[in-house]
């Protein structure tokens, strides 16, 4: 029996948390919460998302990420667009403003990226990665998804299901 922290779930979670320290520790100079530059950093690779979706995959509350995204919007990286396919609905939007602070942003995780990665060989790093990718997508296929753009127009339409 392996101990508690040898277990996937432990070391996953660990390793999670310590990156998240080590970048946040990097991004202080940015003048950024930890959950601002989560927002940011999921807006950057699904700009246009709803904002209940954005609360769900950030395992937030929605009135929680309401005042984040107001934040965001006075400081002039956010903006917030009514669906045009549901009025009840908002879309998120970087602006321009955004661009610069999302650079340094990515710059700084591929530090923590570095720092995680530095004690592996090209080949097990590549490996690791490979395995994880390979383990999010047994984890999709066993909740019923094909891939992860299966499991965000499911998770759209469970959205949409709801508030009908």
């Amino acid at each position: 029996m392996k101990l508690p922290e040898e277990s996937l779930g432990f070391l996953v979670n660990d390793v999670s948390r310590l990156m998240r320290r080590n970048y946040n520790r990097r991004a202080q100079g940015l003048g950024l919460s930890l959950a601002q530059w989560r927002a940011l950093a999921f807006l950057s690779r699904q700009e246009g998302v709803k904002q209940v979706t954005l609360a769900e995959s950030l395992e937030i509350q929605p009135i929680t990420l309401a005042r984040l995204i107001d934040r965001l919007e006075e400081a002039g990286l956010v903006t917030r667009r009514p669906d045009p396919d549901d009025r009840r609905a908002i879309r998120l939007y970087l602006t321009s403003q955004a661009q610069p602070l999302l650079e340094q942003m990515w710059e700084l995780a591929t530090k923590t990226h570095e720092d995680a990665l530095a004690d592996l060989s090209e080949k097990a790093s590549d490996a690791l990665i490979k395995s994880l990718l390979q383990i999010k997508q047994s984890l999709l296929s066993a909740e019923g998804y094909l891939c992860d753009e299966d499991a965000e127009k499911a998770e759209r339409n469970d959205n949409v299901t709801k508030r009908a």
